[in-house]
């Protein structure tokens, strides 16, 4: 073997031994790397409030840096809390109201989705048609979730929240009046206490509303709410239910102008007959 055949042999024999050495590193370092991290899954597996822990840290640094890069702060949950829903995912007569409530009371269809499918789910379980809640709700406050009566009357349906404070103590207390879902559902429950009182639909809507011991024969409350809730029940089977309703003066101005129509019409006629009588 000649002197440049050992030099080779020598240097392939230190690359080998680099090479095995640097594996064999690499692997302890796997290794030990698999072994940290499955410590690591099982402390978390059974220490779940070091997870909560870890997740809200890694959070709290995500917002920093993104605070930093943007300028402002967003949170990650708010589409949780969001009292909304796509009525396009709701059944057919759900989606029908939804849209319909939507295009008269001038508010968005979506937070109406989750609405309507809150109306929906708690109607059956309250021995209540769900058109008629939301009817409630569209009289009471149009849809607006913060609306206050100067008699104290809070949220969708209106509810007293001095009176029925009990009622919220499941919902973290009173503030939960102005949470579109916790008002309807207590808003729900006092509605049906009041049918059960008065034992008819119309005289608990009277209760409802604190007008129990009055005499209404033009219907008032009672009158418009279940007027809407005959709407809504038409809507949902699809029929085609106009949003604006005619005032007393409009179905006036609008006889009038029909009137007014015909007299032309015939004043036509008549110069019409003059002439072929010439």
């Amino acid at each position: 073997m000649t002197a440049l055949e050992k030099l080779n042999h020598r240097i392939r024999t230190f690359a080998q031994d680099v090479a095995q050495g640097f594996f064999a590193i690499t692997h302890s370092g796997l290794a030990l790397l698999g072994l940290a991290v499955f410590c690591l899954v099982v402390t978390l597996t059974m220490r779940p409030d070091l997870r909560t822990a870890g997740e809200a840290r890694l959070i709290s640094w995500l917002q920093e840096r993104q605070v930093e890069e943007t300028g402002f702060q967003t949170d990650v949950e708010a589409v949780d809390r969001a009292t909304a829903t796509d009525p396009t995912g709701l059944p057919k007569q759900q989606a029908n109201i939804a849209y319909w409530l939507s295009r008269k009371y001038r508010v968005a269809a979506e937070p109406l989705g989750a609405l309507v499918a809150e109306a929906y789910e708690l109607g059956p379980r309250n021995q209540l048609d769900p058109t008629l809640i939301l009817a409630v709700m569209a009289i009471e406050s149009g849809f607006n979730p913060f609306a206050q009566s100067p008699v104290g009357a809070q949220g969708l349906m209106q509810v007293m929240t001095k009176i029925h404070s009990d009622k919220y103590e499941g919902f973290g207390g009173r503030l939960a009046a102005f949470d579109p879902v916790a008002n309807l559902r207590v808003g729900v429950t006092v509605l049906k206490e009041c049918i059960a009182r008065a034992g008819s639909i119309e005289g608990g809507l009277r209760l409802y509303v604190g007008a129990a011991h009055i005499e209404d024969k033009s219907g008032g409350y009672a009158g418009k709410v279940i007027a809407e809730h005959d709407r809504l029940k038409r809507v949902a089977q699809g029929q085609s239910v106009p949003t604006v309703q005619p005032t007393a003066t409009a179905a006036v101005a609008q006889s009038v102008g029909d009137l007014w129509e015909k007299a032309q019409k015939l004043a036509s006629f008549k110069d019409k007959e003059e002439d072929v009588s010439r």
